[in-house]
């Protein structure tokens, strides 16, 4: 039977470790690679039929697959690797606030944040809304607030979302339209900030109490959200993702998907995990169950998530300890046998869930609460962020079979190495040093699935993929690095978001592998990055990403007209 679709490279990297039967299995079909694979020049490829991969071998082992429908792409000198997941995002809400909110990632100071804002505010009514995101907390002194807008946007509805996503910030025409008072209550941690004399300082913490700001920006229309979130996965694409994990699913997710496959395919697979509010009823449980398996062709309801605390940068994480300003103590969930229960609830209907626990203390409950629920069937548990990890945590991953869900770009770019960010100093040096220790979660077993939590760290995977082994932004080669230690190697790095992202999602029989059987989820690199130091690594061209079989030529490598034989597209040699 001949192939639909052959792709031939210098090297297809099965990211497996030497001494596992599927490197075993890869070294008997392709033949022994040498230790240095810089110097072995043997064409590998991919066979694909009807989705899915056929064979895997050196070109010549592939040719009597090639018949005169095949289409071959051959890329010279290049990677076919595993297709790279991002394991932690949020594409629909992000792409729609980031298409339509003032950008102010890189603002270190109030007078930075306000000539961005003054610019978006220039020639556009003054009842207009200005929103902005990627606010850093640390232009601020102390405590944030707004009175700062009232002085130099006077009358403007101002709301910026902090860099966590876990706070606005908000002017004081804001907090009159949204009809604030400070003595909202909440069923979660949620709050609205006031002085001392009671009214809202215009800091507005977790996520009930934003929602009340929320419910008072202007609607985006279905064509324009939908635009932003296909631009976005779009963008995902180009920076080799085949995949992602969306751990939210609210509105208008499923109407902006529908829509865009009304137009055509997505550019790379969404699985969509729904938020369960804190404290929320049976009932709000039973509805989210029956949104699993909801989807579209390229995108699909599986899983739950949970928040069971906050962020420490705003005083809502759950530590065992209170930090220095005598927050970050208290979970989200304020009745906690609520959360055990709803964990429960989707674990007996064989549905996977995902944590948000940041503080010590919310993992070891979670921890705790999976350990007498047991693992759903489908997926392993998982747990997001953990953000800071005592040493007796470390071997009950494995144990319990609970991934590892980290996002190591939230340690190189919004905390110092010296300790003078905002989130060590609230949390104190030693539990500072247990930050996202990928490397000892790794040492002890456990299964670590990167992402990136975008937009609130960098969308494209080689940006965080080069971050997590050098633990500080890759493009910033002064920076001192954050928790050294925690490093990773770059096959260890590219796992994470291929194989692991696939056992996180119970899809390790489907994805993640580019074995005969397995699911044609493919990245194409112009060099095999475990051959290139992290900083090459970070502009490492993608050549090509491959869904279901389907490959996507990306434009700024588009293919050049060649001498080849019908039905072969060749990608240039030499990349810019």
């Amino acid at each position: 039977m001949h192939a639909d679709t052959i792709l031939l490279a210098r090297t297809v990297e099965l990211l497996t470790d030497a001494d596992t039967e599927a490197d075993t299995a890869t070294a008997t079909a392709t033949g022994p690679r040498s230790h240095d694979r810089s110097h072995d020049r043997t064409p590998q490829g991919v066979a694909v039929t009807a989705g899915r991969i056929t064979a895997v071998g050196p070109a010549e082992l592939l040719a009597p697959l090639r018949g005169p429908a095949t289409t071959v792409h051959e890329f010279p000198d290049a990677a076919i690797l595993p297709g790279l997941v991002d394991a932690h995002a949020h594409p629909v809400w992000g792409a729609i606030s980031t298409g339509s909110g003032v950008d102010l990632s890189g603002a270190a100071t109030l007078a930075e944040v306000l000539a961005r804002l003054a610019d978006a505010a220039a020639g556009r009514p003054a009842e207009d809304w200005i929103t902005g995101f990627d606010l850093d907390v640390n232009v601020f002194d102390g405590e944030p607030h707004g009175a700062f807008l009232a002085e130099h946007l006077p009358g403007r509805p101002v709301a910026l979302l902090t860099r966590d996503a876990h706070a606005l910030v908000v002017s004081p025409r804001a907090v009159e339209l949204s009809g604030l008072t400070g003595r909202e209550s909440f069923t979660d941690a949620s709050s609205v900030v006031v002085d001392r004399d009671g009214r809202p300082t215009g800091y507005v913490l977790e996520l009930q109490a934003m929602d009340l700001v929320f419910a008072h920006y202007p609607e985006v229309p279905l064509d324009t959200a939908a635009a932003h979130v296909r631009a976005q996965l779009e963008r995902f694409a180009r920076g080799g993702l085949t995949g992602l994990h969306a751990l939210d699913f609210g509105e208008p997710s499923e109407e902006v998907f529908r829509h865009l496959e009304e137009q055509g395919e997505l550019p790379l697979r969404v699985r969509c995990s729904p938020l369960v509010p804190a404290d929320s009823a049976p009932d709000v449980w039973q509805r989210i169950a029956g949104l699993q398996g909801l989807g579209g062709r390229r995108w699909h309801v599986d899983g739950v998530k949970f928040m069971l605390d906050g962020t420490a940068d705003n005083g809502t994480a759950w530590f065992e300890h209170p930090d220095v300003h005598g927050e970050n103590r208290e979970p989200l969930w304020r009745d906690t046998d609520a959360y055990r229960a709803a964990v429960r609830f989707f674990t007996e209907r064989g549905i996977p869930t995902a944590t948000h626990a940041i503080g010590d203390r919310a993992v070891r409950f979670a921890l705790d609460v999976f350990e007498e629920t047991g693992r759903a069937p489908r997926a392993p548990h998982r747990i997001e962020h953990l953000e800071s990890v005592p040493d007796d945590l470390l071997p009950r991953f494995a144990r319990l079979d609970v991934v590892a869900g980290l996002q190591p770009v939230h340690a190189t770019r919004q905390t110092r190495a010296d300790g003078t960010d905002n989130w060590s100093r609230r949390i104190g040096p030693e539990r500072a040093a247990r930050g996202w220790r990928t490397r000892d979660l790794l040492d002890h077993g456990a299964v670590v699935a990167l992402g990136s939590d975008w937009p609130i760290g960098p969308g494209d995977p080689r940006v965080g993929l080069a971050d997590c082994q050098l633990r500080r932004p890759v493009e910033e080669p002064d920076a001192a690095p954050v928790q050294p230690g925690q490093a990773v190697t770059a096959r260890e790095a590219y796992r994470a978001m291929t194989a692991a992202a696939a056992y996180a999602a119970g899809a390790d029989g489907e994805l993640g592998r580019i074995a005969p059987g397995f699911t044609a989820d493919l990245t194409v690199l112009a060099a095999n990055p475990l051959d290139l130091d992290p900083e090459a690594q970070a502009v490492n061209p993608v050549l090509a990403t491959v869904v279901g079989g389907s490959v996507q030529l990306h434009p700024r490598i588009a293919p050049t007209p060649a001498a080849a034989a019908p039905g072969t597209v060749v990608a240039p040699k030499d990349q810019p």
